[in-house]
């Protein structure tokens, strides 16, 4: 892949993480623990601490992402090995972390790809306002997601061959 393609990847991707991590933040800084308890009997404070846990691990993976990208294209000449591990990064950490979460508080549903709906299912009853930021915020993850498979394979065969020679 030529550096024009990997700089227009790099900044496509900066800028879906910059929405993302944006929408995250606003929710964290908006929520309170008390007002989730309150809004459901099936869940616990248990649960709602962790799924509070996912989004604040979320938020500082994908802030040190866009951090590392946002380096990558400022500087003066560009440097496509660092911008394609630092995508490649950015799936692994980022997107894989949003699909398959840590704390396994959601899940990814394989079959919503074939039914148009949203991937993610919490694994405990949610009120409306957590199930509609991780709506709003998995349309860009997948569309960088898509984007980004290219680097889980290309880059390790890369690395691969590096170190077989």
């Amino acid at each position: 892949m030529g550096n024009d393609l990997v700089r227009q990847q790099l900044q496509i991707t900066m800028g879906n993480m910059k929405d993302v991590s944006g929408e995250i933040r606003s929710f964290l800084n908006e929520i309170r623990l008390e007002d989730l308890v309150k809004s459901t009997t099936n869940t616990s404070t248990e649960d709602f601490e962790l799924i509070l846990d996912q989004f604040r691990r979320l938020l500082v993976f994908f802030e040190e992402g866009r951090e590392s990208g946002n380096i990558i294209l400022r500087s003066e000449n560009f440097r496509k090995a660092a911008a394609e591990k630092t995508l490649y990064w950015i799936f692994h950490q980022c997107i894989e972390e949003f699909f398959q979460p840590h704390y396994d508080v959601w899940y990814e549903d394989s079959r919503a790809a074939y039914t148009g709906k949203n991937a993610i299912r919490f694994r405990n009853e949610v009120p409306r306002m957590v199930k509609e930021v991780v709506q709003t915020i998995e349309g860009p993850i997948q569309t960088v997601r898509e984007e980004l498979e290219y680097y889980e394979t290309d880059y390790r065969t890369k690395v691969n061959q590096r170190e077989n020679q």
